[in-house]
């Protein structure tokens, strides 16, 4: 042991930082340091550079050849018998910010994403992320004689990861772990949300994207998309119309923010009336024929139980862009079975049996703090203790309608009133499809959980054809909701200051 911690400390001293006999032995102190409910499988200092992501890691190359050293400690935890979370913490040798990320997953996937891990350590944090508990990825099946992995998945995993990281970082570090933040979308949006409701210890801010949430409700509006596409024949709407689609409503709406620049800044304020669509005179690529002009309003309208007529979950706005993918595919998105063989506990279940008042209301019921985070009066523990919610969501986004972004805040506030007004805001982002990183999450999150400072507006980049054909790189301002950006008529569309925030209009 002795010569392991005089390796380390010549390693560290080789890095420039403090070499304290805590400091020297931070990676030993990590493979050792004993986890209640885990166990740490390896803990080893990677030089700068020098990590080599496994197989089918993702993320940009670049990203990863510079990265600056680190402890890269890999763990397993098993807060149940039958539980198998496997989670991986890097932590900065040398610059470290003393605040812990934890990155969230994707659908049913059980790939940690390092590329993800990447951009946060280079920024200075120590980051972490997890498997969720199972390895099969998206195939769906890990629960079936596993009730305790489809716990891991559904919210348990998330908690235990953070937890062991804060304890592997007390080993390592002692007090000097200052705050902890949450990052991800779509499922990584969902868990954001259950972590804020269920676990308001864990996370000091947290970034909530694109969420799907409730997730039996957004995975029932899947099967109810493919209802309508697939009513008749003469229903389906290919994909050649979707293009068709948006860029109609495009050409009708651009201008309404007083600049005609490419991007419907409030797809609420479009006010494009989908009959104009119809075909005139037999089928055409530059229209819509009555079946599917039919199916197009189902979908804007969203989903309601037959019964009673309550709206299940919202619909997609025109002024979006409504591309192939989920909305417009001929089965539904295989996730939805998955979710209600999972949640009902029968893997023969079929979807076409789905019953939208009966089965939602089952769903509802078993979802209720598993797979859905809707009991919006839990964030009153957040609150109270100064935790901050930035949440976001793409216009553009096909996967997930972004009137659900819009519903999960507002019933935020409903609940919570003043309080909610200082812990959340809300950034719709103009064309801005399903999760990618328009901007950078954390610098205005960590303005307004450790200084005080809202956010009242957020600079987004995307990239955009240009009269020559060039893809282009935009610079714009999107504005806290219910504001959006309306262009001033002075300045270049490019200068964020050409830009003021004004009142929604819908």
């Amino acid at each position: 042991m002795k010569v392991l911690n005089r390796l380390l400390a010549a390693s560290l001293l080789s890095l420039g930082m403090a070499t304290s006999a805590h400091a020297a032995t931070s990676c030993d102190v990590a493979v050792k340091s004993a986890l209640p409910k885990g166990e740490i499988l390896s803990g080893v200092i990677v030089a700068k550079g020098g990590f080599v992501p496994p197989a089918g890691a993702g993320g940009n190359p670049a990203a990863f050849r510079d990265l600056p050293s680190f402890c890269r400690v890999e763990a397993r935890l098993f807060p149940s018998p039958d539980s198998d979370i496997r989670v991986e913490l890097w932590v900065p040798l040398d610059g470290w910010n003393n605040r812990l990320q934890m990155l969230g997953n994707g659908a049913y996937s059980a790939n940690i994403q390092y590329g993800d891990l990447a951009i946060g350590l280079a920024k200075g944090y120590a980051v972490v992320a997890g498997n969720t508990g199972h390895t099969n990825d998206h195939n769906g099946d890990f629960w079936v004689g596993h009730p305790e992995k489809a716990t891991d998945w559904q919210t348990r995993a998330v908690h235990e990861t953070v937890v062991a990281a804060k304890q592997i970082l007390a080993a390592m570090a002692g007090a000097a772990l200052r705050f902890t933040y949450w990052n991800s979308c779509s499922t990584g949006g969902r868990q954001g949300w259950m972590a804020a409701q269920y676990f308001p210890d864990d996370f000091d801010g947290l970034a909530i994207g694109d969420p799907a949430n409730p997730m039996t409700r957004l995975q029932a509006n899947s099967i109810y998309i493919t209802q309508a596409l697939n009513k008749t024949p003469e229903s389906f709407i290919p994909a050649p119309k979707w293009q068709m689609i948006h860029d109609t409503v495009l050409k009708a709406c651009d201008a309404k923010d007083g600049l005609a620049d490419g991007l419907v800044e409030n797809p609420l304020a479009c006010g494009f009336d989908p009959k104009k669509l119809l075909c005139k005179a037999g089928d055409a690529e530059i229209c819509l024929t009555a079946p599917q002009l039919a199916a197009l309003t189902a979908i804007t309208q969203g989903s309601r139980n037959p019964r009673t007529g309550e709206q299940l979950y919202p619909g997609y706005p025109l002024g979006a862009r409504l591309l192939p993918g989920p909305i417009a595919g001929k089965t539904p998105d295989t996730s939805a079975p998955i979710t209600f063989r999972m949640l009902f506990n029968d893997p023969s279940w079929d979807y076409h049996s789905f019953d939208f008042d009966k089965d939602t209301a089952r769903a509802d019921e078993l979802g209720r703090g598993r797979m859905n985070a809707v009991e919006p009066e839990r964030l009153a523990a957040l609150f109270a203790r100064g935790g901050k919610i930035l949440t976001y969501h793409g216009w553009d986004d096909s996967a997930i309608s972004p009137l659900i972004a819009i519903k999960l805040y507002q019933d935020a506030l409903a609940a919570n009133g003043a309080k909610a007004v200082d812990g959340i805001r809300l950034f719709m982002i103009p064309a801005k499809g399903h999760c990618g990183n328009p901007f950078d999450q954390m610098e205005p999150l960590v303005k307004w959980v450790e200084q005080g400072i809202a956010p009242q507006t957020i600079t987004v980049s995307y990239k955009q054809t240009g009269p020559d054909g060039q893809a282009q790189e935009r610079l714009h301002p999107v504005c806290a909701y219910p504001k959006v950006a309306h262009y001033t008529g002075k300045g270049g569309p490019d200068d964020v200051a050409s830009f003021a925030c004004v009142a929604q209009k819908s």
